[in-house]
């Protein structure tokens, strides 16, 4: 899951840099040259809407999720724990609902040959295609950590539950940010 969650991050960090280049390559064009290429916002709103969906199974992965989590501490730890897996198996429900969404939006796009109302009129099956993608990445993540959470559960280890699906604290955090600044 950490790789996929990585190759994400990468797919993500990739795009946003052409997509910086693009629009300063634009920009430069249209101060120097009055010449517009006509499609950055176009083109920026495909990669932020591919990009977030790529985020959710970022985050998912490195339990990044914001939780309130003011009271979690103060619960007894197998009520921890059942919150956690609680947690869990509701992101995967959640993504299974923005799955069954999605596939509507995919369903009317094909069905009206869709398109977008800019100069270039992109076939908006494609973008969309790619969108669909990134959230069935993180439905697919989701439902592998709440079946791993739900097994750990159904066999008893409550204290493996906490340490995989727990929300990150704020030492934990630091922790990972200094061990990340060693290796750098």
């Amino acid at each position: 899951m950490n790789y996929l969650a990585q190759l994400a991050s990468r797919l993500f960090g990739a795009a946003l840099v052409a997509l910086s280049i693009f629009v300063s390559i634009e920009t430069v064009s249209r101060k120097l040259f009055n010449f517009s290429f006509e499609g950055a916002d176009e083109l920026g709103g495909y990669v932020l809407a591919v990009g977030s969906s790529l985020a959710f199974a970022v985050a998912l992965v490195d339990r990044a999720h914001i939780r309130i989590d003011v009271l979690h501490a103060r619960f007894p730890a197998r009520l921890q724990a059942i919150m956690d897996w609680i947690s869990v198996v509701s992101i995967a429900g959640f993504g299974l609902f923005i799955l069954y969404v999605g596939r509507i939006v995919i369903d009317d796009t094909l069905s009206y040959g869709s398109t977008a109302p800019t100069p270039w009129a992109t076939p908006l099956i494609y973008p969309q295609a790619a969108w669909y993608g990134a959230l069935c990445l993180f439905a697919v993540c989701a439902i592998w950590l709440a079946c791993r959470a739900t097994v750990m559960v159904a066999t008893g280890r409550l204290s493996q539950v906490s340490a995989a699906f727990h929300p990150k604290g704020a030492i934990e955090e630091l922790e990972e940010e200094m061990s990340d600044l060693e290796r750098r």
